[in-house]
């Protein structure tokens, strides 16, 4: 089974989390691979033992088969004597002393991407504390792994050719627009520093260099150029409409431009913009 390296990557950040939100001593989990078929349980943070590490759980087994099945959380208050899930994995569970269990699945486009779970040694239910935070934990998953996909995907887009001037250049501003409003949401610096590479393979700045416009300018121009409103702006870089004015008129001042339109114009002269 090929895991999802992306995914499992954001898992590994997300268990110390959820250990504090939830206040369980044990946290693990692993990636789900293609077809949502199986869930390999690589990592681990709490553990006593290496008793669920590589531990293979097919869809539909087990508790955190039973998540990835429904596509929901799913917690028993002692996991060896429950009715309401499979038991084939009773052995590992318990070599490593867990008792009540709860599992979170990760969804990103209505696929399951990984299950999340936390765990007590002590056969108890689970408050809204524990579900509520290892719900609010796998959110964050899944936050993170839907901007990478989106990063990937206009990435994958623009690597087979960037258009000559004059041919798609409206679609070229509007991918510029977006890779420049998705790097500041990146956690992952490598992927930034990438995503920030290909906006720059989108212009052509002269030799002299243009004007020194802050990130934020930029990013606000960028998207005036596509004809958004400064509301539009706002919704789309997370920022208040007066933030987003103050960063158009600094922008229009460096330009020496007088209105939005003419701002535009000379930031594609200067080569900062598509």
């Amino acid at each position: 089974m090929a895991a999802d390296a992306v995914a499992t990557a954001e898992i590994r950040g997300a268990l110390a989390g959820l250990r504090r939100a939830t206040g369980l001593p044990v946290a693990f989990g692993g990636a789900v691979g293609p077809g949502a078929a199986q869930i390999r349980i690589s990592e681990l943070s709490g553990t006593a033992t290496a008793a669920l590490r590589s531990l293979v759980v097919t869809s539909g087994t087990g508790l955190g088969g039973r998540a990835v099945a429904l596509g929901r959380a799913c917690a028993v208050p002692d996991y060896s004597s429950s009715r309401r899930i499979s038991h084939e994995y009773d052995a590992p569970v318990a070599a490593e002393g867990l008792r009540s269990v709860l599992a979170v699945p990760v969804v990103v486009r209505h696929r399951v991407r990984g299950v999340l779970y936390g765990a007590l040694r002590t056969a108890q239910p689970l408050g809204d504390r524990a579900l509520g935070g290892a719900v609010a934990a796998a959110r964050e998953v899944e936050r993170a792994l839907a901007v990478r996909d989106e990063a990937r995907g206009l990435l994958a887009a623009l690597r087979p050719a960037v258009p000559e001037p004059g041919t798609g250049r409206e679609q070229v501003r509007e991918a510029h627009a977006a890779l420049r409003a998705l790097a500041p949401r990146i956690a992952d610096p490598e992927l930034r520093a990438e995503l920030l590479a290909a906006c720059d393979l989108l212009t052509a700045p002269p030799a002299g260099g243009g004007p020194a416009l802050a990130p934020r300018e930029l990013d606000v121009l960028t998207w005036v150029a596509t004809g958004a409103t400064n509301a539009a702006v706002a919704d789309r870089l997370g920022l208040r409409p007066e933030t987003v004015k103050g960063y158009l008129r600094a922008a229009m001042r460096k330009l020496g431009a007088h209105t939005r339109g003419e701002a535009v114009t000379a930031a594609r002269r200067a080569g900062v913009l598509p």
